[in-house]
C-alpha cells in the first residue's frame, strides 16, 4: 500500500523485555509497503483519539495484579517467539493479545466472532491502552481501571459468511470516545485503515488501504493485518466511522531458507487472496435489540 498518511516523520527503535505465551490467531499479510504504525508516530489527534477506543483480548492468566491499581501483562518478545529475521518490524516488542476490539458502546465491545464464544467469555480480559508510548518504551503494565471483564455475548455469529461479536463488559467504559458506525455498506475503492493488534503487538494503525470487493457479507481488502488483527475495527478513511471487524486473511508469514528465519509475507497491492472484513451492519443491528 501507499506510505501511511497518518504518520509523523520519525524514526523507530524497540525495545522490550518480556516473557511467556503467544496465541496465532488466522492468518493475515502485507500488501505493498508495510503501513503499520505505533500511536505515538501517528500525527493526527482523531486518528489517537480514536486508537485509545481499542482493546486488546488477553488471557486472564497473563495478567497480574500487583496491587499498586497496576496490571502486569505477561509477554513475549515477538522476534524471538516467531523466529523471525532480524530486520522485520518490531522484532523486540512485546506481544499479548489473541485478538482485538473496539468499542461500540458504553459497555460493548465489538470483536470477531472466533475470538469468543460464551463458553470462554471468563477466560479473557479487555485491556485498553496496551501500546508503546514512545519508541523505547514498552507497555510491561497498564492500570487495572482499564482492565473489563466479560459479563456476557450480547449477539455472535461464526460461519463462513458472518464473523462478528458483541461483548458487554462488567461496567461502563470512562474517558474513552464510543465508536461511530457507518449506516450503509462501504463500496470499490473507498479509503479504509485499520486499529488493532497485528500478532498480540502493542496498538498498530495502518492506512493506505482500499475496498477491493463488497460482497454483501463482507469485503474484501488490502489491509496490512496479522493474526491478532482479528476484531479489529475498520474504519473509513474521510469520515473515520467503523465500516468493518477484520475477520481473515492470507499467511502471515514465509520462512527464509537462506536466513533461516521468518519473514513477513509481501504481496502486491492488488495480489493475493486480500483481508476480509465481516460488514459492521451486523453490530448496527445487534445494538438495535
Amino acid at each position: 500500500m501507499k506510505r501511511n498518511s497518518f504518520v509523523a516523520a520519525i524514526s523507530v527503535a524497540f525495545a522490550a523485555t518480556c516473557s511467556v505465551g503467544f496465541v496465532n490467531i488466522t492468518p493475515k499479510v502485507i500488501y505493498g509497503d508495510d503501513n503499520r504504525a505505533d500511536v505515538y508516530e501517528v500525527a493526527r489527534a482523531d486518528v489517537r483519539e480514536i486508537a485509545d477506543s481499542t482493546v486488546a483480548l488477553i488471557h486472564v492468566r497473563d495478567l497480574t495484579d500487583s496491587g499498586n491499581g497496576l496490571m502486569k501483562i505477561l509477554t513475549s518478545q515477538y522476534g524471538r517467539e516467531m523466529n523471525l529475521c532480524s530486520d522485520e518490524p518490531f522484532y523486540d516488542q512485546p506481544t499479548a493479545a489473541n485478538c482485538s476490539g473496539s468499542l461500540v458502546g458504553e459497555d460493548l465491545i465489538a470483536t470477531a466472532g472466533h475470538c469468543i464464544s460464551s463458553s470462554d467469555c471468563s477466560s479473557y480480559a479487555f485491556v485498553f491502552g496496551f501500546r508503546m508510548t514512545d519508541a523505547k518504551t514498552a507497555p510491561e503494565s497498564v492500570p487495572a481501571d482499564d482492565v473489563y471483564k466479560c459479563k456476557e455475548i450480547v449477539a455472535r455469529e461464526y460461519t463462513s459468511a458472518q464473523d462478528y461479536a458483541l461483548v458487554k463488559l462488567d461496567r461502563p467504559v470512562r474517558g474513552r470516545r464510543v465508536l461511530t458506525l457507518q449506516q450503509t455498506p462501504v463500496q470499490s475503492g473507498d479509503g479504509i485503515y485499520v486499529v488493532g493488534h497485528p500478532s498480540g503487538l502493542p496498538t498498530k494503525v495502518a492506512d493506505g488501504a482500499v475496498v477491493r470487493n463488497q460482497l454483501g457479507t463482507y469485503f474484501n481488502s488490502n489491509l496490512d493485518t496479522y493474526g491478532g488483527n482479528s476484531g479489529s475495527a475498520v474504519f473509513n478513511s474521510r469520515t473515520n466511522e467503523v465500516v468493518g471487524i477484520l475477520v481473515r486473511g492470507a499467511t502471515d508469514f514465509t520462512y527464509d531458507r537462506a536466513k533461516k528465519c521468518t519473514k513477513s509475507n509481501h504481496c502486491s497491492e492488488d495480489g493475493c487472496r486480500g483481508e476480509d472484513v465481516t460488514n459492521i451492519s451486523y453490530i448496527v443491528q445487534a445494538l438495535k435489540k
